[in-house]
């Protein structure tokens, strides 16, 4: 006698527990990742925060960044 087999309809891999990440799970780090890009790529915006060194950090990331690009 020949024993029937059982197909899974979730993969062996995922343990067939149904994994979904909430939209904010995506998007808070996407918007995070997109501010602070923008601050070094504009320092001047970075100062208008009332911090100085702050601005001067961020043009120096950025002063360093284009010095080894060339």
């Amino acid at each position: 006698m020949s024993a029937r087999t059982h197909t899974r309809s979730h993969p062996a891999a995922t343990g067939g527990i149904d994994m979904r990440l909430p939209w904010w799970a995506l998007a808070l780090p996407t918007l995070a990742f997109v501010v602070l890009l923008a601050l070094i790529l504009n320092p001047a915006d970075a100062r208008a925060g009332g911090d100085p060194a702050l601005g001067r950090l961020v043009e120096g990331i950025q002063q360093t960044m284009r010095h080894h690009t060339r």
